[in-house]
């Protein structure tokens, strides 16, 4: 076939493609002459920090990545892969769509939840579960009434109908992203150990396949997209933004699982960042090989795409497949059955190059290995500065904030409190997601500090949650990340599980902003310390930089954590609910004195600068231990973590789940608003049957744990020092309904 004959591009049309101009020098070196528009418009894309990380790659390598329970190199395969033994595997990864949700929450979030999940079926795992990671604006904002009602939407009814459950996740609230939400997808899945489809290409002569939905211009440039700040222009990008269909993936599931299991599948990997080209070029590099792709057979539902359009699209629900030759008929067969595009649109090669032809012409010549992470895509230093706010806000004086003076000011707090969108019950998100599907979640009526998912066929359960509280971390990136990964072990021990693994989001500002780039150097100190600590590797994650607008400045910092624990038998799930009146309450770990950060002192007080609250990992270390054998011991009745609202916040949801109380007595050692509301790390209540009151304090005893006697359930009241706070209605009322009123639903 010819070479495709058209006008070169030149370092200025790379520039707004988003290439640097040494970039496009650097691909005239690889070329050994210029590119033509296609292959510049490849490697703008493949070049993108979307898809390359040019920018983190230097300090993501130095995240821990070993355990003897994991079964891919972290970034290897589409998503992590960690051992449960009895010869099965939990494949689980997080990934955001936060720049297609900000222009189109429906379609942006939806398209995200579809993405992970493919991640997770690429790899011949079934998914059983999802969570999500959602930061919106200010609340009273109508644009933020808009966003998160599109968003829950979005992750609903596509979850819905693909027929995943979603068991839980978090949102939070902060005028930081009035411009910017953060929508952040995690996903789960089981696999059979020895039967995990691989991300690669190899074989000269075996055949490539396209497979699932037809492609279409929607989605062209995502990748770019996703890789610059938003601005008042990024609502011409929305043909940028995917559309999904949900109906269209549960078939794409079930034919890949059964293609998979027929053991002729060479490699397949899901079209997500970028399209064929994406695809293409990571299994070619990864099996060292090269491919010729015919995109004139590539199934489209718009006429006359040019093969560039082709190349880039991100229409949703399409997977490349590399079939063992001669098994062809096959894999046809599995897609026809499912009422599936299955069409060959090329073959691999040994020349390590993919060459891209269209109407009879050579459109595009370039090597594989040169286009992706870890081979030929730029890496960069970037330089990096403490910001100026960092030791200002290291200046706060406790004392310079007045303690509560009395019961009716803690009355105010507490209201306060539990009112707030960032602590009230996210009830009114959780249904408009099912999560019964499956029948699996152990966590529908057991409320419990993370989500617990039974694996069929076996005793053992996964224990997963998302955690970040990104506030902590613009106060100190290295603490907060640590707090947020120490949390979430926290809440998979409080549950009755033991943490493995975490997959990690992190969403900051633009990385060309030195002080910017420093709370991302930060991030990952304190992201590697943590999983160090509990034996936690990281399998692999997302970056999503250009969180920023060019008049709102940056989001804070927020590295999510998702973490992946597993439950041995389901007599260890343990609820955070009080359980009857008369039971004992323990506070174990020590308080402080310490509001720093805490929502008490940022949105009641008004004081926004402050660090991060205290904490020690090693005490931290102990806590859990010691929580995990109160645990095993079957000694508690319930446990609860300690974090946002604090102590007063962490009783009233232990307490009103069913319908009790609590009477506390305050430790006159602390400030009544530091015990009281403050998020000092490292604290769990428990309550306790009278009659294993002894047995508790010796377990507690034997560990040289800090703890103390708090007070007891009650049969209804919130009481304080003698003082009824709140009536257990008000609270339920505060807690349960308050999100549903301000968003006027």
């Amino acid at each position: 076939m010819a070479q495709v004959t058209e006008a070169l591009p030149t370092v200025e049309t790379a520039k707004k493609l988003g290439l640097l101009p040494e970039e496009y020098d650097r691909i005239c070196e690889i070329l050994n002459r210029p590119p033509n528009f296609t292959e510049l418009s490849i490697f703008s894309v493949m070049w993108s920090e979307h898809c390359s990380y040019k920018n983190s790659i230097v300090w993501l390598k130095k995240l821990p990545k070993d355990s003897p329970k994991m079964l891919a190199k972290a970034g290897e395969e589409n998503a992590g892969l960690v051992d449960l033994g009895e010869g099965i595997a939990c494949a689980f990864k997080i990934e955001s769509h936060n720049h297609p949700s900000a222009l189109e929450p429906y379609q942006g979030a939806a398209t995200g939840v579809g993405g992970i999940n493919r991640d997770i079926f690429t790899m011949g795992a079934r998914p059983i579960a999802q969570l999500n990671s959602l930061r919106f604006g200010n609340i009273d904002l109508p644009k933020t009434k808009r966003l998160l009602k599109g968003v829950v939407k979005g992750i609903g009814d596509y979850g819905n109908a693909f027929g995943i459950p979603t068991v839980g996740g978090e949102v939070f609230f902060d005028d930081c992203y009035n411009v910017n939400p953060l929508v952040n997808a995690f996903s789960a899945g089981i696999v059979e150990v020895g039967k995990v489809a691989k991300a690669t290409s190899y074989g000269v002569g075996n055949p490539v396949f396209i497979v699932g939905s037809s492609t279409g211009k929607d989605g062209i440039g995502g990748a770019s997209f996703a890789s610059e700040d938003i601005s008042e222009k990024s609502t011409e990008k929305l043909p940028a933004v995917q559309v999904g269909d949900p109906f269209m993936e549960k078939l794409l599931l079930e034919a890949t699982l059964e293609v998979i299991e027929t053991g002729h599948v060479v490699g397949i990997q899901d079209m997500g960042a970028a399209g064929i080209i994406c695809s293409t070029s990571e299994m070619s590099a990864k099996g060292e090989h090269g491919m010729e792709i015919n995109l004139d057979l590539v199934p489209s539902r718009q006429q006359n795409m040019k093969g560039w359009e082709l190349l880039l699209s991100e229409s949703q629900e399409r997977m490349l497949v590399v079939v063992e030759k001669g098994k062809e008929h096959i894999i046809q067969d599995i897609f026809e059955k499912w009422d599936l595009n299955c069409v060959q649109i090329g073959e691999v090669t040994d020349t390590k190059r993919l060459r891209f032809y269209r109407d009879g012409e050579l459109v595009a010549d370039v090597p594989a290995e040169d286009l992706v992470l870890g081979g030929g895509a730029p890496q960069y230093h970037r330089e990096y500065t403490e910001p100026a706010y960092y030791q200002e806000f290291k200046k706060f004086d406790i004392q310079t904030v007045a303690d509560v003076a009395n019961a009716e000011e803690i009355r105010s707090v507490a209201r306060h409190l539990l009112s707030h969108p960032n602590i009230a019950s996210k009830k009114w998100v959780a249904e408009q997601y099912d999560h019964t599907i499956g029948t699996s979640t152990r966590t529908f009526n057991t409320p419990a500090d993370a989500a617990v998912v039974q694996i069929r066929g076996t005793e053992k359960a996964i224990v997963i949650t998302v955690d970040c509280n990104a506030r902590y971390v613009n106060a100190d990136p290295e603490v907060g990340t640590a707090i947020a990964v120490s949390e979430a072990a926290r809440n998979i021990v409080c549950t009755g599980g033991e943490p493995l693994a975490i997959t990690n989001n992190l969403n900051f500002g633009n990385p060309y902003v030195p002080e910017v780039y420093w709370q991302f150097v930060g991030a990952i100190k304190g992201m590697s310390r943590a999983c160090e600590k509990f034996g936690t590797p990281v399998t692999g994650g997302n970056v999503s930089f250009y969180n920023q607008s060019s008049d709102g400045g940056p989001v804070f910092p927020t590295p999510t954590i998702g973490m992946l624990g597993e439950m041995a038998t389901p007599d260890l799930l343990t609820t955070l609910a009080f359980q009857e009146a008369g039971d004992l309450i323990y506070l174990v770990g020590s308080s402080k004195n310490d509001i720093a950060s805490s929502e008490y002192l940022y949105s009641y007080r008004g004081v926004k600068a402050s660090p991060a609250p205290a904490f020690d990992i090693d005490e931290e270390y102990h806590i859990q231990n010691v929580t995990k054998e109160l645990i095993s011991a079957k000694a508690v009745a319930s446990v609860h973590d300690v974090s946002d609202g604090g102590l007063f916040t962490a009783l009233a949801e232990a307490a009103i789940w069913n319908n009790l109380g609590f009477a506390i007595e305050s430790d006159r050692e602390f400030r009544k608003d530091a015990f009281l509301f403050g998020e000092s790390q490292s604290r769990v209540i428990v309550s306790v049957k009278p009659a294993q009151q002894a047995a508790l304090e010796h377990l507690l005893l034997d560990s040289n744990a800090s703890f103390s006697l708090l007070g007891k359930v009650t049969a209804g009241g919130l009481t304080v020092d003698g003082a009824e706070i709140l009536a257990t209605a008000e609270a339920k009322d505060l807690h349960g309904n308050s999100l549903q009123r301000a968003l006027n639903v």
